[in-house]
């Protein structure tokens, strides 16, 4: 069974304003179905087609090499978009609550302080990649990955990703990524997040 771009949960201009229709057309439509396009060719006639792209992400280094450097890329692409898209809603905004509120307020100090942790993650990241809230070793931590790579990849499991990438944010807010950031929190849909957290615990 061939990959699929899963379908927005809302409509591209649910968001606005804080990410305007445009964008959310061209990343969902057009750059989201190219990376689905490129990871389907990459592990067609393989075994790899028949796994998940979970499974696949979290076991780059089993690929062979002919095809480890797109599905990494492109693979990467699919998993990191369909929990971008999952992760916000036109309803999302404010603070965490019950325990997923409670974890962040313990592991960063405070949800201020882990925004701003989370934005200087964003910020910081040199070229295209992404910042994340991830469970790792059963605590709660923020990182950084460069393009496509997942934190899958590395054993921890991602609750919450912003996309840094210029297509993610350049035709709303330009060269201004900071703002981008945050205005983001605008639309993180925190139930999403709590679910995905327990899910990892359990």
């Amino acid at each position: 069974m061939a990959f699929e771009v899963p379908p927005l949960p809302y409509a591209p201009d649910a968001l606005e304003p804080h990410i305007d229709a445009q964008t959310m057309s061209l990343h969902h439509d057009k750059h989201h179905q190219a990376y689905v396009d490129k990871l389907n060719g990459a592990v067609e006639g393989t075994d790899w087609a028949s796994k998940t792209i979970e499974d696949i992400v979290a076991n780059l280094g089993d690929l062979p090499s002919d095809i480890a450097g797109p599905v990494r890329n492109n693979g990467g692409g699919h998993l990191n978009h369909s929990l971008f898209w999952e992760s916000m809603s036109p309803d999302g905004g404010g603070a965490p609550d019950g325990d997923l509120g409670a974890e962040i307020d313990a592991a960063f100090g405070s949800f201020d302080s882990f925004k701003e942790q989370f934005e200087a993650a964003g910020v910081g990241r040199f070229g295209s990649g992404w910042a994340w809230l991830v469970l790792d070793g059963g605590e709660l931590k923020i990182v950084s990955t460069p393009n496509q790579d997942s934190p899958l990849t590395d054993g921890q499991a991602p609750l919450l990703g912003n996309d840094v990438w210029e297509h993610a944010y350049y035709l709303k807010y330009q060269n201004r990524r900071p703002e981008y950031l945050k205005a983001w929190w605008n639309v993180v849909s925190w139930g999403v997040v709590a679910d995905r957290l327990a899910a990892a615990r359990a």
